[in-house]
Order: structure tokens, then C-alpha cells, then sequence
């Protein structure tokens, strides 16, 4: 038997499988929770994709998810690498994957209120005990689960002290109008979108919530820690052509206008999160709330 040449042979085969697994490793699948289709996805974020592929010298694909749950079912089964989401959907990320933390991409001014109407005759949210109060999608961090913390923070029991209704924020608003409800909750950049289709009213903030954690970049379990630190740094190094890359998409990318990468993010800036699920009867927040 000829032993150098079988050796050589198991030389080729071992070395063209790791190249494959180089090559392998070298593609991340990222995918965006909050854009559901790939035509979106790629309007929002296909030129951040080209900058953060070029960056990195990896090659960055976008990976459309339907919702929330297909997600954390797809980076648990190795389909996706890297995932950017909300601070309510870190939560359950976590819980359900152990995903790793990358990067922040900061939301200024992100924070859910209370709002209701001038000449409404409720000055606080303590008026607001028996009453209704319209607050948006089920699940959603500023316009659901904020106010509602909010409301607990300052001593009232939703959904005892007061009726949570989830409706649509301009219907919302006819609804105050109209005295169907007396208050609704929005995040801060619904505000003058508000004002100017309803002229005809003069909207008060009676309660502002804590600024909100994050937007995060997650990394799936699987992805080697190296390749988590040298996605960290590409974000630190080329952080004025990444936030302008973002900032390119021109619906959904717009709410990270004044942004900054946060390099320094933990698990624990989350957990007024955690208690925002409690106080609406999650306190596993292991499934997205509105799924």
C-alpha cells in the first residue's frame, strides 16, 4: 500500500474541508425583526449591509424573518448568525437563545409617555384610576409595555385600576377626542406626527417614562467569540460610515436619527425590561407578547 499518497490524499480532503469551513465562517446571515419581507429589508438596510461587509471582510447576507418567533427559532437552528432587535425582544432572545451581545444601536430620546388632551380634566395619571386608556401594538416597547410601566411606576394597577385598550394611534386619538378614552400612550416621536394630523387639539404629556435600553446586534451562540470581537471593533473603528449606512434606509432606519453605537452594552441595562413584562402578567418573558 502506498501510504504517502493515501496520506497526501487525507492531507487534500482535511484541507479542503477546513477550507470550506473557512469560507463557511466567513458569511454571517443577519437578519432585522421589525422589517418583514426581503424587498424592505434590503431597502433599509442594503447599504448597510455593503459598508458593514466591506468593513469587516466578511460577507454579510440579509435574511428576511416573518416575525419575532422565526427569529429566535431560525439563530437557534444555525440559519442566521447575527440579528438586530428591540429591547422587549432582547429579553426573550436571551431567554431563548443566550444570544451574545455585539453592539448597541442607540434611539435618543427613546421613551414611552402618557398623553392625554388640554381641557381634558385630567392633570395626572392619578385621574386616570377607573378610566380607559388606548395604548398601541401589543408587545411594543414604547408604545405598549413603557406606558403601561409607567402607569404601575406611579401607583396605578393596569388593567385593574385602569382598562388597557390596544388601538391605533391616529383612532386613539378620536377616540380622547371623542372622551371614549382619556388618555393614550405613544413613545416621543409619535408626538408632532400627532399634532399636525390633529390640529384641532393641543395634546399634554402627563407622565414621560425612563429613557428605553437599546436597539441591539445580537450573535448566535455558535458564532465563534473572535468573530463576535471582530464584528465589535469594524463597529468602533468605522462608526461615522456605519451610521450613515443605517441612516440610508428611508422609513423604519429614520427613528435612529442622532444614533451612536454602544460598545459597552450588558445584560443587565435590561432589566427594567424584564419588569415591564411582570407587570403585564410575563414574568418568564419567555415568548413575545402580540405573537
Amino acid at each position: 500500500m502506498n501510504w504517502n499518497k493515501h496520506l497526501a490524499t487525507a492531507i487534500t480532503v482535511v484541507g479542503l474541508a477546513t477550507t470550506a469551513l473557512s469560507a463557511q465562517a466567513q458569511t454571517l446571515r443577519l437578519a432585522v425583526t421589525d422589517i418583514v419581507g426581503l424587498e424592505n429589508l434590503q431597502r433599509e438596510y442594503a447599504g448597510f449591509q455593503k459598508i458593514l461587509s466591506e468593513k469587516s471582510g466578511m460577507k454579510v447576507e440579509l435574511f428576511p424573518v416573518p416575525n419575532r418567533t422565526a427569529a429566535v427559532e431560525a439563530l437557534n437552528a444555525k440559519k442566521i448568525d447575527l440579528v438586530l432587535t428591540g429591547p422587549a425582544e432582547y429579553v426573550v432572545f436571551k431567554k431563548r437563545t443566550d444570544a451574545k451581545l455585539v453592539v448597541g444601536f442607540s434611539r435618543p430620546e427613546y421613551y414611552g409617555s402618557v398623553v392625554t388632551l388640554v381641557g381634558s380634566g385630567i392633570d395626572g395619571v392619578e385621574d386616570l384610576k377607573g378610566k380607559k386608556v388606548a395604548l398601541g401594538d401589543v408587545g411594543s416597547t414604547s408604545r405598549h409595555l413603557s406606558p403601561v410601566q409607567v402607569l404601575a411606576d406611579l401607583g396605578l394597577k393596569p388593567g385593574q385600576d385602569v382598562q388597557i385598550l390596544h388601538i391605533n394611534r391616529n383612532v386613539a386619538v378620536e377616540a380622547m377626542k371623542r372622551g371614549d378614552v382619556s388618555a393614550i400612550g405613544i413613545n416621543r416621536t409619535d408626538l408632532p406626527g400627532l399634532s399636525k394630523r390633529h390640529p384641532d387639539v393641543v395634546f399634554k404629556v402627563i407622565a414621560r417614562g425612563r429613557d428605553l435600553p437599546n436597539d441591539v446586534l445580537l450573535a448566535g451562540t455558535h458564532v465563534p467569540d473572535e468573530v463576535v470581537g471582530k464584528m465589535k471593533k469594524v463597529f468602533s473603528d468605522n462608526s461615522d460610515a456605519l451610521i450613515a449606512a443605517v441612516l440610508l434606509g428611508p422609513d423604519e432606519n429614520q427613528k435612529f436619527q442622532g444614533m451612536k453605537f454602544i460598545p459597552s452594552i450588558s445584560d443587565k441595562d435590561y432589566n427594567y425590561v424584564r419588569k415591564m413584562y411582570a407587570t403585564i402578567g410575563q414574568p418568564q418573558y419567555a415568548a413575545f407578547v402580540g405573537d
